[in-house]
C-alpha cells in the first residue's frame, strides 16, 4: 500500500484531533513519567498527549516514514521514531506509565492478542488508553464495498478492505480479563464539511487508501467519480448547503493494577520516601 500523506491528512486536522484530546482528558492519572502514543501520524495525537502530562517523556511511533518526517518537523520538541506494531513491539519495550492509540488499531489484526500485549507494556499503575473509528456504521464504507464486489471494479480492486475491530462488548469482557479498572464509551462526533468533494477528500486520506492502492493510476478517477456519486446520494446537503455527517468512535482505558491514585512513578517515589523517613 502507498505510504501515508500527511499533507491530505492534515488537512482537516482539528476535527482528527478532536477524538484524541478526548481520550488524553479521559486517562484516569495525575501524573505520568512515560507515554508511548502508536499510531502517532503526523504528530497532532502526541502533542495532545505531551500537553495533557507536561513534563513526561513522550515517544511517537508510526509505520509510515512520511508521517514520522512530517511529525518531527511540525513538533521538533518531541520525539518520534519508526516503528511497525504489527511487526512486534518488542522494539517498545515496557514499563510505559501510558500506552495511547488514537485511530490507529483499526488498522491492525488480531485484536484478541494485540491488546494484552499492549497492556503488558505498562509499569504497575499505568493506563492502556485507545480510540478507534466504527467503520461499520459509516455508510461510506458500505459504499466502497459494494464498488470493489461491482462488475466495473471487481477486476481491478481485488480485496476490499479489511476492519480489524472486534464489537464493544467484545473489548470489555478481555480487558475485565486482565484488571478491574476497565471503562469503555462510544460517542459520535458531528463533522461538518463544505462540498461533498471535501468529503471525498476526507476519505482520501484514510478510508481510502486501501482501494486506491489496488488501482492503476490511470483508472482513480474514475473509481473516485463513483465514489463521489454516492457520497452524494448518502450525504444530502443541509439547509446551510454544506454535508454534515458523523463519525461513531469507541473509546477504551484500562489500569494496570498498582501504583497510586496521582500516578505510577508518584506512588512508587512516594513508597520510597515513607521507608526512608520510617513511616
Amino acid at each position: 500500500m502507498a505510504d501515508w500523506d500527511p499533507s491530505l491528512y492534515l488537512r482537516y486536522a482539528d476535527a482528527r484531533t478532536r477524538p484524541a484530546a478526548e481520550l488524553a482528558a479521559a486517562i484516569p492519572l495525575e501524573r505520568a513519567a512515560r507515554a508511548v502514543d502508536l499510531g502517532c501520524g503526523p504528530g497532532n495525537s502526541t502533542a495532545v498527549l505531551a500537553a495533557r502530562f507536561p513534563g513526561a517523556q513522550v515517544l511517537g511511533v508510526d509505520a509510515s516514514l512520511a508521517m514520522v518526517e512530517r511529525a518531527v518537523r511540525g513538533h521538533p520538541q518531541l520525539a518520534f521514531r519508526v516503528c511497525d506494531i504489527t511487526a512486534g513491539l518488542e522494539a517498545l519495550g515496557g514499563g510505559w506509565d501510558v500506552v495511547f492509540s488514537n485511530a490507529c488499531l483499526q488498522w491492525v489484526p488480531g485484536h484478541r492478542a494485540l491488546v494484552p500485549a499492549l497492556f503488558a507494556m505498562l509499569a504497575p499503575g499505568g493506563v492502556l488508553a485507545v480510540q478507534v473509528p466504527m467503520q461499520s456504521r459509516q455508510p461510506v464504507h458500505g459504499l466502497l464495498r459494494q464498488l470493489a464486489a461491482g462488475s466495473r471494479w471487481r477486476g481491478s480492486i481485488a480485496r476490499p478492505r479489511a476492519f480489524y475491530l472486534l464489537e464493544p462488548e467484545a473489548y470489555r469482557r478481555l480487558l475485565e480479563g486482565l484488571t478491574p479498572e476497565v471503562h469503555l464509551w462510544e460517542a459520535e462526533f458531528q463533522q461538518t464539511l463544505d462540498s461533498h468533494e471535501a468529503l471525498l477528500d476526507w476519505y482520501r486520506a484514510t478510508g481510502l487508501r486501501p482501494y486506491l492502492a489496488q488501482l492503476a493510476p490511470g483508472d482513480i478517477p474514475a473509481f473516485e467519480a463513483d465514489v463521489l456519486e454516492g457520497i452524494r446520494r448518502l450525504y444530502p446537503l443541509g439547509a446551510d448547503g454544506r454535508v454534515h455527517f458523523s463519525m461513531p468512535r469507541l473509546f477504551f482505558t484500562a489500569r494496570r493494577p498498582g501504583g497510586g491514585a496521582h500516578g505510577p512513578r508518584q506512588a512508587l517515589q512516594k513508597e520510597d520516601e515513607d521507608e526512608n523517613t520510617g513511616h
